[in-house]
């Protein structure tokens, strides 16, 4: 976890990802800001986006993919960052559950990003410097309405459908709240309708550990030449311990010792488990802006949906036509099967059509973004369906 100050191609690259983005890219000038709930606005802003598939003549095919906290816009294509696949290429694609050769499939790159929405890395064009903690804060609404003018900006009216997991879950009920009738179908995954203040104590651990870091600096570490990869890194670790179960670890690495026949008596890592974390945190340092991290942590923590509508979760559903799939996971204990029955639940009282499946899995909450077979079915059929009650031919494909 060391190189604070030193550039590498990695990060130059992801350097640049904050202003001119690899993927698309609307930019939208002074004459058109973007409001936000903390009573400010953003002007000039932008939002980065990958595309997939055609968009069909009557613009009634289009996906749009809200992805998680650390995930950015390619969800099926290659990382210009990293050079790995796309973080979602078993579920998005030609022949996929999401199959791309009869769907539009969007993603973009969530506001308070780092590669190439509007974030703290992004130039503030007052100053002509990186925003820092000059970038005003984001909630899971901020960005949805930026992805809102994205569609608009696109001339769709109504998406088919909105799917994610996680924090891109949370970004799913937020768009069937605030756009029922854009969104025809929605399918969040392994989410709740409100951040638990178990998940904001993880959050804290992870954004202390940023700003402790001495290369911090105020969070002017750009401004400065130098990075908070240990404080980043760190964040990461804890993180990553919350995406996985206790029975996927002990099965993973048990208390297998990490290249030794013996313990050292020393704090070198010993077992696999601490080279694996590790691991987990030094990479994630070349691809993330330490600042975007407090920025996307906080949206998701002050996200509540109920609290948007009275306090009554129901109400944010009144009267919707949108259909609805949501989906848990057993060894989820991130957003445990309770969170999504409470959405459920709601829904239900708001007499909407929706559909539960808590699928079997001792993957923990990062089930989502792995291969499990009962999860790609139930989103085939589900998709599917809702092809055929909009009117749009069904795929056949594979999963």
């Amino acid at each position: 976890m060391s190189g604070d100050t030193t550039s590498s191609p990695i990060i130059d690259a992801s350097a640049r990802e904050a202003d001119q983005p690899s993927s698309k890219c609307v930019r939208f000038g002074p004459d058109a800001p973007l409001e936000l709930d903390s009573g400010t606005a953003l002007a000039p802003w932008q939002i980065a986006y990958e595309t997939y598939g055609t968009l069909n003549t009557d613009k009634s095919n289009a996906v749009l993919i809200c992805h998680a906290l650390t995930g950015d816009q390619y969800v099926a294509s290659t990382n210009p960052i990293t050079g790995k696949p796309g973080w979602w290429s078993m579920m998005v694609g030609p022949g996929r559950p999401i199959d791309t050769d009869h769907y539009f499939v969007i993603c973009a790159n969530v506001l308070g990003g780092c590669l190439g929405t509007t974030g703290p890395a992004t130039t503030n064009p007052d100053t002509g410097q990186p925003y820092g903690l000059g970038m005003p804060v984001v909630t899971i609404r901020d960005m949805v309405r930026a992805q809102a003018r994205l569609i608009d900006h696109l001339g769709i009216e109504t998406l088919f459908m909105v799917a994610g997991g996680s924090m891109g879950g949370m970004q799913v009920l937020q768009w069937a709240a605030s756009y029922p009738d854009r969104v025809f179908a929605a399918l969040p995954i392994a989410a709740g309708a409100r951040h638990s203040s178990q998940n904001i104590a993880f959050h804290e651990v992870g954004r202390q550990a940023i700003m402790a870091d001495p290369n911090w600096m105020g969070g002017d570490y750009i401004l400065q030449g130098k990075r908070p990869t240990k404080g980043l890194a760190v964040a990461r670790m804890a993180a990553h311990i919350t995406y996985m179960s206790d029975e996927s670890l002990h099965n993973k690495f048990g208390r297998n010792l990490q290249d030794r026949d013996n313990l050292t008596f020393g704090f070198d890592a010993d077992f696999q488990i601490e080279s694996y974390l590790r691991h987990q945190g030094m990479t994630f340092v070349d691809r993330f802006d330490a600042n975007s991290y407090l920025y996307v942590t906080r949206a998701m923590d002050y996200f509540d949906l109920a609290a948007e509508f009275g306090g009554a979760l129901p109400n944010a559903f009144r009267e919707t036509a949108t259909r609805f799939c949501v989906m848990s996971f057993t060894s989820d204990w991130l957003f445990p099967t309770s969170e999504s029955r409470a959405v459920v639940k709601a829904l239900n009282a708001a007499a909407a059509n929706v559909s539960f499946v808590e699928v079997a899995s001792d993957r923990g909450h990062d089930a989502f973004l792995l291969d499990v077979p009962e999860m790609f079915s139930t989103i085939r059929g589900f998709v599917t369906g809702a092809a055929n009650a909009r009117g749009i031919p069904a795929p056949g494909g594979r999963a």
